[in-house]
């Protein structure tokens, strides 16, 4: 497959959908798509558990798009799932069929980060994307707002409200009336309260709605009559007078009503109303560009070296003032051990090299809470700090690694016995102990092999005896690893012969 050629998956809370773009002088251009009306949200228990019919309808969808994604390479594709998956108390069991029915790999990605990634998909939508936007972007389980200028996201968030959910729960069976209306409306204008001072005090020139439910209000208002143009506060008042009269969707005749949004637009429509009258909203414009736009402009700059997941961690040093120095010997050093044990992480690309300097520049953000336990402290923050460009999976792997840098190998006696985790695990530890002086040494002249249950360490003659805090260190690293049922043999390197 053509590099130029990139495809981005959403695993919707509402309808799963596959966008495949052509990359034309740094301009992604989407030219096929599918969507399958999944509604995966449906399927969640009161107890948050996915039922299977749900995850058999999305299965279904996903052999549908691993057809269609045929030749594609692993990093020409990204998929992404959201609100529904994050909190599915199953959703690792249904991931694990979804990614053999898919193909490729998926990634559940926290609220601002979909919300990120949908404005990165508006803003290359739109006429002068350098004006102040407001953003709104409801989903079946969530709905993301964003104010942004000229690229750059301003304020994001994600609210636990969307079209399926308020459907099922203020509207079943497509009932509805002034009650049910109002009490769906109230419970999101009191979702709405935590974030709408913060964001009329910022301020916007433009409102710009994304996403199904936007898309079929702005086609429904604008074919009936009720607005000459997007969505506006009126029409939607006249349109939810339509349905009050009627009393049920099924018994409306509206223009533009597609059978596919039947049951989701009354849940839709109140979430919006209540958007229109928290912000003080007139008048909100439509944009094509949703949340998978914004994976594939996402995935274009992870393939042109422009990852925005590098922008983040350099932020976070700069946050957290991390000594630069150290963290650069120690991931230099690191990158280089993994080099000897796997010859593909010599490439600067190869994913596993790019875990493992991420974790080494960051492995001392801890610090800046506490040292005692540091290393704890920055488990903690990577797992749960909000980290653009990162998906929960990433942040976990991190979070993982971090904490496995220093201290007791037996609290990761839980990683799976073949993960390529404990190669970076190994290269990390040891690089932290050769850095532990912090004298800028520099990489060192050793190298590290791998045996049947664990590793080797060789370093040139006399080396040791002139360090004996990194011979304690190495002492201490061969009792944690025999701890885990490993071994860790240090040794001296043969001197070679004049």
């Amino acid at each position: 497959m053509m590099q130029d050629v990139i495809a981005a998956i959403d695993l919707g809370s509402n309808s799963f959908r596959l966008q495949v773009g052509h990359i034309v002088n740094g301009q992604v251009y989407a030219f096929d798509g599918l969507k399958e009306p999944v509604q995966l949200a449906a399927g969640l228990t009161a107890d948050k558990w996915l039922d299977e019919e749900a995850c058999q309808r999305g299965l279904a969808a996903l052999r549908l798009f691993h057809e269609r994604l045929a030749g594609f390479s692993p990093d020409a594709v990204r998929a992404v799932a959201t609100n529904t998956l994050r909190v599915a108390k199953n959703a690792a069991s249904f991931l694990r069929r979804a990614e053999e029915a898919l193909g490729f790999p998926i990634e559940v990605i926290g609220g601002r980060e979909e919300a990120r990634l949908i404005y990165v998909g508006v803003v290359h939508t739109l006429p002068d994307p350098h004006r102040q936007q407001l953003i709104v972007d409801i989903g079946g389980g969530s709905t993301e707002f964003i104010i942004g200028k000229s690229f750059e996201p301003v304020l994001l968030d994600s609210l636990y409200m969307g079209c399926v959910g308020y459907s099922l729960r203020y509207f079943p069976g497509g009932k509805v009336d002034k009650r049910s209306f109002r009490e769906a409306e109230l419970s999101a204008r009191r979702e709405l309260q935590s974030i709408a001072h913060e964001y009329r005090e910022t301020g916007w020139e433009t409102a710009v709605g994304s996403s199904g439910s936007a898309k079929a209000l702005t086609e429904i208002l604008v074919e009936n009559g009720f607005s000459e143009g997007g969505i506006t506060r009126d029409g939607l008042e006249k349109l939810r007078t339509v349905f009050l009269r009627a009393g049920a969707v099924d018994a409306v005749d509206l223009h533009a009503l597609r059978g596919d949004r039947m049951s989701v637009i009354l849940g839709g429509l109140a979430i919006m109303t209540a958007v229109f009258h928290e912000f003080g909203l007139r008048h909100m414009t439509f944009s094509e560009g949703a949340l998978r736009l914004g994976v594939l402009y996402d995935l274009l700059g992870r393939t042109h070296r422009k990852d925005l997941r590098d922008t983040t961690v350099n932020a976070f040093m700069d946050r957290y003032q991390v000594n630069v120095r150290q963290a650069v010997q120690v991931a230099d050093t690191a990158c280089f051990l993994l080099a000897q044990l796997d010859p593909a992480a010599a490439d600067p690309i190869n994913v596993d090299r790019r875990f493992l300097r991420w974790v080494a520049l960051l492995h001392e953000i801890g610090i800046s809470v506490a040292h005692a336990g540091y290393h704890k402290h920055s488990a903690y923050i990577l797992a749960h700090a909000d980290m653009p460009g990162f998906s929960r999976m990433d942040q976990a792997r991190l979070s993982r690694l971090a904490l496995a840098h220093r201290g007791k190998l037996e609290r990761l006696a839980d990683i799976d016995p073949s993960s390529r985790d404990w190669l970076l695990i190994a290269c990390l530890r040891l690089a932290v102990v050769i850095h532990r002086a912090r004298d800028n040494r520099g990489v060192p002249d050793i190298t590290l092999t791998r045996m049947k249950r664990g590793f080797v360490v060789e370093t040139s003659p006399g080396w040791l005896q002139e360090l004996p805090l990194t011979a304690a260190g190495f002492e201490e690293e061969r009792l944690q690893w025999r701890s885990v049922g490993r071994v860790l043999t240090v040794r001296t390197r043969a001197a070679r012969m004049v």
